[in-house]
């Protein structure tokens, strides 16, 4: 069985503390990973809006998420200005390419994106993309091969941009398996390879479980192979970077003595034939442990 490890980079203390971190531990492992970087401000603070959102308290209290963020980024864009990751954090961004892990692009601006995607129009939606490739290519000198958006969180008019980027695939969604995305009257050919394993922030409080209780419950859901032979786990620069790391390293260490290959979303996507890929309509709903909807690999459509 093959399990990506797709590293989410939310904020601007995560790139400068859990990237490194990270990248230190995997590169002891020769593990390669895919990081896929917020490029514009941090805006973190932008998200205490959430707290009247059905279930954001619970996971506050569960997940300590002032311990994982810390004060100062949860002020960025509320009493301090908001750095600019992709500028201020340049060296860090190259420095985890050159130490052989995948890169891409996770969104522009983290919160601005995952508030406010799912109820704007194309031409919002257009702009936020291309603020974050141009981001990217500043960053890389190249344009960027794979989106993850953040949180999430999309709307239809994400999956035609990808389409008309060319990115080689995108991990927008959360599912069981690849697939192309339909969703509203948008039939795209970009391939999804969603997330597939519930999140450590996700598990963490739920059933009375701690993280080492967490880590337990992803290597039980993983003890046997899934359908299709292959999962795609989510972690976050701010958690498994940072407090959880000791944590992940035991379910790193733990899915390799059991023959698990780690491998990045590119070495994924070189297997499929998006050809032979099945279309699914993508849908918003809920997902157990996480507060709001997101987007989720919905029912199989007609090619």
């Amino acid at each position: 069985m093959q399990i990506a490890l797709k590293v989410d980079v939310d904020t601007y203390r995560g790139t400068l503390e859990g990237v490194p971190g990270l990248v230190a531990e995997l590169g002891r492992r020769a593990i390669a990973a895919s990081f896929y970087f917020s490029l514009g401000p941090d805006h973190t603070g932008w998200a205490l809006r959430r707290v009247f959102r059905p279930g954001f308290l619970s996971k506050v209290r569960r997940t300590s998420v002032v311990s994982h963020y810390g004060v100062r980024t949860l002020l960025y864009g509320v009493l301090l200005p908001g750095p600019h990751i992709g500028r201020r954090a340049a060296a860090v961004l190259r420095a985890t390419r050159d130490a052989g892990h995948e890169t891409g692009i996770h969104c522009y601006d983290h919160v601005y994106w995952q508030d406010n995607v799912a109820r704007r129009d194309a031409a919002w939606t257009e702009r936020q993309v291309r603020l974050a490739a141009e981001a990217y290519r500043e960053v890389f000198g190249a344009a960027a091969r794979a989106h993850c958006a953040a949180g999430w969180q999309l709307n239809a008019t994400l999956f035609a941009l990808e389409d008309a980027l060319g990115l080689d695939y995108a991990s927008d969604t959360r599912g069981s398996h690849p697939f192309l995305p339909a969703m509203d009257a948008v039939r795209a050919n970009c391939p999804q390879l969603p997330t597939t394993l519930p999140t450590l922030d996700e598990l963490v409080g739920i059933d009375g479980l701690d993280v080492d209780g967490a880590i337990d419950r992803l290597l039980d859901a993983t003890a046997t192979p899934n359908a299709a032979g292959a999962h795609v786990f989510t972690l976050h620069a701010e958690l498994e970077g940072q407090q959880f790391r000791a944590p992940f390293m035991r379910l790193l260490d733990t899915w390799r003595a059991r023959g698990v290959e780690l491998v990045t979303l590119a070495r994924l996507r070189r297997d499929l034939d998006p050809a032979r890929l099945p279309r699914h309509r993508v849908e918003l709903g809920e997902i157990a442990g996480r507060s709001g909807v997101l987007a989720r690999q919905g029912p199989p459509v007609a090619a």
